[in-house]
């Protein structure tokens, strides 16, 4: 076995019990996937694997045990020198959010020259080769770009490329595909399993969608309030789960083929873009966008990572340049937040793809969420306090959570904290940028649940920005295909989930329909 984990506990520094005398094993080549809702403790147990636990957390008992290649090393009785060793060479780690893998102020190709040269190993062909392996151009020309200078997707695989680079033993990858439109994660995915399986690794792949697991693991742990509750192959324990929790998180799997009952409210655009264009020097970001979303509506934006998608919502929001003109109620807005009026700023909010970095680090989450209400409204403290508490209830985060920095939290949690930020004004447009794509399905489906009450109790129009085609029918009353930087259909949700007739839309809903066929099993 290459990582051997053995009755781990773990506490907070108030005696909370985060990891309960968990155990889970991988051998050579063996991808392991750990799944569990949000807070259930997987990422604090695939973070052990490397010897780390976050702030505020305290390791009580147990083993971690690594084959070095030349011995078995339990990482948790070495000191943290010894265990920095080992990062990167014979564990490595590759995070949900690529900006934390990755540092803005050098190109690519010199990060990962440095991961190779830091470890002992040659660099210059190897450099071009991991690129090559998760499939993008190893040209001197992109290993010049700079991480702002790739969509998201790209980033994250060439955060896998520097994790593979030096061929570890073992490998955690903490939600690695979670911002990734399908097509994207597809080939991310069997470049992890084939690197995996080339070159002998242990891979721990801790996530929340189980269509992933289905398509990657060989074995599945589920987690659940700090313990393992369920371990088998993945075949069986998605197909026949025995533990109720594990027949939860299967039955709460979004279909393709669910109805969709959802109907606008309103009839007149809330929020109307016309010719939108955007460009980076000579790359063209956005071409001549026209859109318009109604009052009560949902208008999913579908596309692949580099589509424009992300670029499109921040204009919208007033955070990037553009050509063009987009109006909120009729009236135009500034293409700047800074002048932008109060009223608009509060009616148009914003929820990032990232959690981890649209949250202040040194705020605690209530004080987050209650920033829009201090610098936009004119309520007393303590209808603030109020409102705030309110909203954190709603998105499902507890008291105890609410006095928490971002960092005692896991990503999921700090997703929901964010939505709530966003939220607190009680907004009439919400542009939502990958919004679940942190959060496992049980709570993902709390948190549609939630901005579907808001969507009619307000008439708020929300600007749904994916690349998770099965949230659809659940989700949207329209669907904005975006290819290219061009919107290259449009229409209902039943006519393009239905009749697609832009072959970019076929082929979309084909690799996705190929990636969750294997969960469309009845549940026991």
């Amino acid at each position: 076995m290459n990582l051997v984990v053995q009755d781990l506990s773990v506490e907070t520094i108030d005696d909370e019990k985060i990891l309960n005398g968990v155990s889970y094993r991988i051998a050579s080549g063996e991808i392991l996937a750990l799944v569990g809702e949000s807070g259930s403790g997987k990422t604090t147990a695939g973070l052990a694997a490397l010897g780390h636990f976050r702030t505020g957390l305290v390791n009580n008992s147990g083993t971690v045990t690594i084959d070095t290649g030349t011995m078995d090393t339990d990482i948790l009785a070495l000191n943290e020198s010894a265990r920095r060793a080992l990062r990167g060479k014979t564990v490595s780690y590759i995070p949900q959010d690529p900006a934390l893998s990755l540092n803005p102020g050098i190109r690519i190709g010199k990060q990962i020259r440095e991961v190779l040269e830091n470890h002992g190993f040659e660099a210059d062909n190897r450099v071009k080769e991991v690129l090559k392996e998760v499939g993008l151009p190893s040209d001197p020309a992109y290993q010049r770009r700079y991480p702002h200078q790739l969509s998201g997707g790209q980033q994250q695989r060439v955060g896998i490329a520097m994790a593979f680079a030096c061929r570890p033993r073992v490998v955690v990858l903490d939600e690695p595909t979670t911002g990734l439109d399908v097509m994207t994660q597809s080939l991310v995915l069997r470049t992890i399993r084939q690197l995996t399986k080339d070159h002998g690794a242990a891979a721990l792949y801790i996530t929340h969608d189980l269509a992933v697991v289905a398509e990657i693991a060989d074995r599945v742990s589920v987690m659940y309030r700090g313990s393992v509750v369920e371990s088998g192959d993945t075949d069986k324990v998605l197909r026949t789960p025995e533990h109720p929790y594990t027949r939860e998180l299967v039955a709460a799997v979004p279909s393709l083929s669910g109805e969709s009952d959802k109907k606008p409210a309103g009839h007149d655009a809330l929020l109307a873009v016309k010719g939108v264009s955007v460009s980076y020097g000579d790359t063209q970001v956005l071409r001549g966008i026209d859109l318009a979303v109604r009052a009560g509506e949902c208008v999913m934006l579908l596309g692949e990572s580099g589509s424009g998608k992300t670029t499109l919502s921040h204009c919208i929001s007033g955070l990037a340049h553009y050509s063009g003109s987009i109006a909120l109620a009729g009236t135009e807005l500034a293409p700047s937040t800074k002048a932008r009026a109060a009223e608009q700023l509060r009616d148009l909010q914003y929820v990032f793809q990232s959690p981890f970095s649209s949250l202040n680090p040194r705020k605690t989450i209530a004080q987050s969420v209650e920033v829009p209400l201090l610098r936009l409204t004119d309520m007393t403290r303590a209808q603030r306090q109020a409102r705030v508490a309110e909203m954190l209830d709603r998105v499902r985060l507890s008291a105890t959570a609410a006095h928490r920095l971002p960092d005692q939290l896991s990503g999921g949690q700090r997703q929901r904290a964010a939505i709530a930020r966003a939220l607190v004004t009680t907004p009439r447009v919400l542009v939502c940028d990958e919004v679940t794509s942190a959060l496992d399905v049980s709570v993902q489906a709390t948190i549609l649940d939630l901005l579907g009450e808001l969507r009619h109790e307000l008439g708020m129009a929300m600007l749904f920005v994916t690349h998770n085609i099965a949230l659809a029918r659940q989700v949207a009353d329209r669907v904005a295909v975006l290819h290219g930087g061009e919107i290259v259909e449009i229409g209902d949700v039943d006519q393009i989930l239905d009749d697609p007739q832009h072959d970019y839309t076929k082929a979309l809903l084909a690799t996705h329909l190929a990636s969750r066929s294997c969960l469309e099993v009845p549940v026991r």
